[in-house]
């Protein structure tokens, strides 16, 4: 097999069993899960810099403060996406961040038309039309607006609209990240220590242990995708994607016994089915897209 197909592979199953690994922590606040995944992550990809002795980039920060700019823009959404997805977890929402990470595919394609021009073909408009209607039917039938699984596709969508157009390769631009987010997260965690309210070397060593390897869980899987997306087409990394989400999903209803209801579910299906149509249609216009490469 592929080393990419492999790398996506267990990129995606990572993320698919993440929810496993914020419930072990789900006596922690929310919050300061938040700022030790932030602090750790900064201490996982300093590490990875340490060892490459990878600083030339740095310079090019020094020369255009857009750069910073952006990634401090970047960090933000990230912060919100991952706050918002470890809330959701500890609170017995599983079900609802996997309907987040089924939609994104199909907010990227709007993003895309709106700031980068880029134009939808026919079908991809169909299918965002079918999720849009999932998602209307999901609100109005089922009664709640589905803010948890639109917060985060949109704050995952526009973090790779920005991360698309920014300078700077995977690793590099999750140290600037990390960096950034660093130093407000330590200050919190340094104030919940002075406070004796903190949960880090205060508990249960199991506690300490997950918190501190929450960089290396956060990272991990970042590097797989990156070293998986030189070495696959978008097409077949944008397919695998659906592992992680399918996996939070059968984690969600089958370990934690989350309720969903069949409106619940019909909701899921009107969505299932726009993706459906995404997928086919896109690897259709890529086996063109191929076949006319071969033929010239």
């Amino acid at each position: 097999m592929n080393k990419g197909l492999i790398y996506a592979i267990i990129a995606y199953f990572l993320w698919g069993i993440f929810p496993v690994f914020w419930k072990a922590l789900q006596n922690v606040p929310a919050k300061e899960i938040l700022c030790h995944r932030m602090v750790w992550s900064f201490v996982f990809v300093l590490l990875i810099l340490i060892n490459k002795r990878h600083w030339k980039w740095l310079k090019l920060i020094k020369t255009n403060f857009k750069i910073a700019l952006i990634f401090f823009g970047t960090a933000s959404l990230l912060a919100i996406n991952w706050f918002v997805y470890v809330w959701s977890v500890n609170h017995g929402l599983i079900v609802e961040t996997s309907l987040g990470y089924f939609i994104n595919p199909l907010l990227s394609v709007i993003l895309g038309f709106i700031f980068l021009k880029e134009r939808p073909r026919f079908f991809q408009w169909i299918a965002i039309i079918i999720a849009a209607g999932g998602i209307f039917y999901l609100t109005f039938s089922y009664g709640i607006f589905p803010w948890i699984a639109l917060t985060l596709a949109s704050t995952f969508g526009f973090y790779g609209l920005l991360r698309k157009t920014a300078p700077l390769n995977a690793l590099e631009g999750l140290s600037l990240e990390t960096a950034i987010l660093f130093f407000p997260a330590a200050f919190y965690l340094i104030n919940l220590e002075i406070f004796r309210t903190g949960s880090f070397g205060h508990g249960i060593p199991q506690t300490t242990f997950l918190l501190a390897f929450s960089g290396v869980a956060t990272g991990l899987p970042l590097l797989f995708f990156s070293a998986a997306a030189r070495k696959i087409t978008l097409i077949n990394l944008g397919f695998l994607q659906y592992i992680a989400p399918s996996l939070q999903f059968l984690l969600g209803v089958f370990v934690y016994h989350e309720i969903v209801s069949r409106t619940r579910l019909t909701g899921f299906i009107i969505v299932w089915i726009a993706l459906l149509i995404y997928t086919v249609e896109s690897i259709r216009h890529a086996r063109r897209r191929n076949r006319k490469k071969l033929s010239i």
